[in-house]
């Protein structure tokens, strides 16, 4: 048989040989092996230890939970229960004793960029750089974007929280409520698949605090991003969360899962509200036999 240069050889059926077929790109195989209506974060199992100079303490026994895509999801508990050190092992930052964590079906095992945390501490901003200069900087440092199109979406993500006007101002010059907005706008800039917050309005005054949920519930709405959080307030996951986790005090296990959805800021004080926040009283500090979680509407 003759082969004529630049032809293609196909089999009986026209199909092409194997090699010769188009290859779908890693992320399209890992869309295809990921459905659209899977969650897009799994924890299975977890058991978390950490040691201290004395003995080895287990913060989490067996937790489980999903978070779907533009879910609003809360760890609430007592200090101690081990939400803070789920959120950082989701992060990367802690090698579960048992159990794993997943993205969009792929093991959790160092941090990465598509998991951003924005933690409760006002330093976390380099205070020598600007406002702009702070959220640019994981951009560049990553090498996600050149320094035109960093400037850019870093200037529209302080546009959002309402920063645009002080890109050129140095942290020491904001207040609390303002640098925890830059820290917003920092994680995201980088558009994360899920953002991560550790408190991050505990050591706000109570009308900062308030304001700053309300803010975040805003941008939420206008970007729809996947929110992990972590609280020990019951009002401010029942007005942040879409779906709150109760974990029991230590060593934290799954108490039950609640839909929050329902909830707002303008719900506080309302009998529905009042009747939910006493329910989840009750269920994280009254005594109950067993640990099996319960999903509750």
């Amino acid at each position: 048989m003759a082969i004529v240069p630049g032809a293609v050889l196909r089999g009986h059926e026209g199909e092409l040989p194997p090699l010769l077929r188009p290859q779908p790109s890693a992320a399209a195989a890992r869309a295809a092996s990921h459905p659209a209506h899977a969650p897009l974060l799994q924890a299975d199992g977890l058991t978390l230890e950490y040691a201290t100079a004395e003995r080895l303490v287990r913060a989490t026994h067996r937790v489980s939970f999903d978070v779907h895509r533009a879910d609003r999801f809360v760890l609430l508990g007592p200090s101690g229960c081990g939400k803070s050190s789920l959120l950082k092992a989701v992060a990367g930052f802690i090698e579960p004793r048992e159990g794993e964590i997943r993205l969009e079906g792929q093991a959790v095992r160092e941090p990465g960029p598509d998991r951003i945390v924005v933690f409760q501490e006002f330093d976390q901003l380099p205070p020598w750089k600007t406002v702009l200069a702070n959220v640019m900087f994981p951009l560049l440092a990553s090498r996600r974007l050149p320094r035109g199109e960093a400037r850019e979406r870093a200037l529209d993500a302080l546009a959002r929280v309402g920063l645009a006007s002080f890109a050129q101002a140095y942290p020491h010059q904001l207040s609390g409520g303002m640098k925890q907005r830059v820290a917003i706008a920092r994680a995201l800039a980088m558009q994360p698949k899920v953002l991560l917050m550790d408190e991050p309005f505990a050591a706000l005054d109570a009308l900062t605090r308030r304001r700053m949920q309300e803010e975040l519930l805003s941008l939420w709405d206008d970007v729809r991003f996947t929110l992990l959080f972590v609280t020990h307030s019951i009002e401010e996951a029942l007005v942040v969360g879409s779906r709150i986790l109760l974990l029991s005090a230590h060593p934290g296990r799954v108490r039950a899962e609640l839909n929050s959805h329902q909830f707002h800021a303008g719900s506080l004080g309302s009998p529905a509200f009042q009747a939910q926040a006493q329910r989840i009283h009750s269920l994280l500090f009254e005594e109950h036999e067993g640990d099996e979680k319960e999903v509750a509407g």
